[in-house]
């Protein structure tokens, strides 16, 4: 099992190129693309809005996890302002989400939600650590830019 961090160490193309049109409905080799991202998203702001956007930009299909409220206690040391219910009814709303759905209770079984969601693509935010372990060689991790972190960043605001 390759861990994420063993992705992020090396160069990727990502898979497919965003400059050839995901996003539209377009098919891969006969299969659509599934693009997984997790986050807390508290206050959903236009750094949130545009990364969700560009990680759309990646495949077909968007699936957003959305951290459990004791599990961001746990990861980052504080409890999100909004609730988890807040937060999923947040990006649910986003027209280019496809799926959202709450995380796992056991954050240590995280990578249990790869396997059922069997991504092509993970895209992970700019200040994201890689807590998990990829269960899959062939997925790409790729780790996208930031946008106005100075200004959109939960804890800032």
């Amino acid at each position: 099992m390759l861990r994420c961090c063993d992705f992020l160490s090396r160069s990727f193309t990502p898979f497919p190129s965003p400059k050839i049109g995901r996003g539209q409905g377009m098919v891969y080799n006969g299969l659509m693309i599934t693009v997984l991202v997790f986050g807390t998203f508290d206050k959903l702001h236009p750094g949130h809005r545009w990364f969700l956007s560009e990680a759309k930009k990646y495949g077909d299909r968007l699936v957003v996890v959305v951290a459990r409220d004791h599990n961001v206690d746990q990861v980052k040391g504080h409890r999100p302002t909004q609730s988890e219910a807040q937060r999923l009814e947040q990006i649910q709303a986003v027209p280019e989400v496809n799926e959202a759905r709450l995380g796992l209770d056991d954050y240590a079984k995280k990578e249990e939600i790869i396997e059922e969601i069997k991504p092509n693509v993970i895209c992970l935010g700019y200040d994201q650590a890689p807590h998990f372990q990829s269960p899959d060689p062939a997925i790409q991790v790729i780790r996208l830019e930031a946008f106005h972190p100075e200004i959109y960043k939960s804890s800032k605001l």
